[in-house]
C-alpha cells in the first residue's frame, strides 16, 4: 500500500565565492560540500571570478556539485545585483553561504532582496594598514554583513573578536564554528615510503631533515622569515632542507631572498601540488610563519600527518596550537625564534614524535570536517525554519 506521507523536501544551498583558485577558503569548499548531507541539502556553487582558471570547480564537479558562473568584473558593475537576483531565482535558491570580499556584497543583498536567510564565512583577518581602496571594499563589505546578512561565521574565536571591534556587527549575529579538514585523507599514510619518494624525487640525502611550509605564497605568510633563518639552522643542523609547497605573486621575491641568504642548495621551491598528505608525511617539522591568519586550515592538515609545528602566535593560530604540546609558537617575523624553535625541533626526534601524536588528538577532536558539516547543517536548518520554508 502507498504511503501519503509527503516526501521529504531537499533544501537548495547556494555558495557563492569570489572564485575557486587555491586559496585556503576556495580549498576548503571541497571538503565541505563532499561531507555536508545530501539527505538535506542540494548545494551548487556560484563563482563571480576566474581566477587561475578556477581549478577547484573541477573537484567541486567530480562530486557531482554542480558550478555556475555569475561574472562581476568589478564593484560597480550595475548590472551586477540583478543578474545575480536572476540566477538565485532560477535555481531556486533556499539559502545563500557566501565567501570571501565580492560575494559577501552581493550574494547578501540579492539574498534579501529575494527575501532568502544567507550567512557568510569570514575567512581572513585583514591588515589595518591597507590601501584606501582597500578599505572603502571592507567597509563595503561590512555594511553589507551588518545589515543583509542573517549570520556571520568566524572561523576562530580571535577572529570573531576582531570582527566584532570593526564591523558594529551583533554579537548574536556572530558565531564560531572552526573550519574542518577531510580526516579521510590521511588514513593509512605510509611515512616510510613517503619520505623515501619525496627525498628521491627533490634529489636529497636519505638523512635530510625537512621544514615545510604549505601557503599561498603572499607576502604575509612570512616565508621570508623562514629563509632569513635557515643559513644558521643549517650551520647548527647541516641535514636541514627546507620545502616550500605552493605558488604565488611573491615567489620570485622569496627566490630573491634565498639568493641573498646563499641557501639555494637547501630551499625546494615545490609550486602547486595535489599530494599534501604525502608531502607533510614525508616532513619533519610544519613551519607556519605567518603574519596574519585567522584560522588557518594547513595547521590541522600538519597535525593530522602528526607533524609538529612552528608557528607565529598570531589570529586563531594559538586555539589550535598548545604551547610545547603540539608545536612551538613564536613572535611574527622573529627570526631568531624560528632558528632556536627549528634547531631545538630537529635535534629532538623523542620531541618530534610526541607533539606530532598530540598534534593527531587534537585535529581529531576539534578540527574534523564531520563536525563543522554537522554545525552548518543544524544553522541552515534553523535559519531555512525561521523564515518558513
Amino acid at each position: 500500500m502507498a504511503s501519503n506521507s509527503p516526501e521529504k523536501r531537499k533544501y537548495n544551498i547556494i555558495f557563492v565565492i569570489d572564485g575557486l583558485g587555491m586559496g585556503g577558503a576556495e580549498r576548503l569548499m571541497v571538503p565541505i560540500l563532499k561531507n555536508l548531507n545530501r539527505e538535506f541539502f542540494e548545494p551548487r556553487v556560484c563563482v563571480l571570478h576566474i581566477k587561475n582558471g578556477n581549478p577547484i570547480a573541477n573537484d567541486l564537479r567530480a562530486l557531482g556539485v554542480p558550478v555556475d558562473e555569475v561574472l562581476i568584473p568589478y564593484l560597480r558593475d550595475v548590472t551586477a545585483l540583478p543578474r545575480l537576483y536572476r540566477y538565485l531565482k532560477d535555481v531556486k535558491a533556499d539559502l545563500v553561504h557566501t565567501q570571501l570580499e565580492l560575494s559577501d556584497i552581493m550574494g547578501n543583498i540579492a539574498a534579501k532582496f529575494m527575501r532568502l536567510p544567507s550567512v557568510s564565512t569570514m575567512h581572513t583577518m585583514p591588515s589595518q594598514d591597507m590601501k584606501l581602496k582597500s578599505k572603502l571594499h571592507q567597509s563595503v563589505e561590512l555594511f553589507a554583513l551588518r545589515h543583509f546578512c542573517n549570520k556571520v561565521i568566524s572561523v576562530s574565536e580571535e577572529a570573531g573578536k576582531f570582527y566584532l571591534e570593526i564591523s558594529n556587527l551583533l554579537p548574536e549575529n556572530l558565531l564560531t564554528i572552526y573550519n574542518g579538514i577531510d580526516l579521510s585523507h590521511f588514513d593509512n599514510l605510509d611515512h616510510q615510503k613517503a619520505r623515501a619518494d619525496v627525498r628521491r624525487e627533490f634529489g636529497l640525502p636519505e638523512n635530510a631533515k625537512i621544514l615545510i611550509t604549505v601557503a599561498v605564497l603572499r607576502e604575509f605568510k612570512g616565508i621570508q622569515f623562514m629563509i632569513r633563518a635557515l643559513p644558521s639552522v643549517v650551520s647548527k643542523d647541516p641535514d636541514v632542507y627546507y620545502l616550500v609547497v605552493g605558488d604565488g605573486a611573491y615567489r620570485s621575491s622569496l627566490e630573491g631572498e634565498v639568493e641573498l641568504a646563499k641557501m639555494r642548495d637547501r630551499v625546494i621551491f615545490a609550486g602547486q601540488r595535489s599530494d599534501i598528505p604525502q608531502l607533510l608525511a614525508a616532513s619533519d617539522v610544519f613551519v607556519l610563519p605567518t603574519l596574519t591568519e585567522a584560522l588557518p586550515t594547513v595547521l590541522a592538515e600538519a597535525m593530522a600527518a602528526r607533524l609538529p609545528i612552528i608557528a607565529s602566535s598570531v589570529g586563531g593560530v594559538p586555539e589550535m596550537i598548545a604551547e610545547k604540546e603540539n608545536g612551538l609558537l613564536l613572535t611574527a617575523g622573529d627570526v631568531d625564534g624560528l632558528v632556536s624553535a627549528s634547531v631545538s625541533l630537529m635535534a629532538d626526534e623523542g620531541l618530534r614524535r610526541a607533539m606530532g601524536g598530540r598534534g593527531e588528538k587534537i585535529v581529531n577532536e576539534k578540527f574534523n570536517i564531520h563536525v563543522q558539516v554537522d554545525k552548518l547543517k543544524d544553522l541552515y536548518m534553523g535559519l531555512i525554519k525561521n523564515y518558513g520554508k
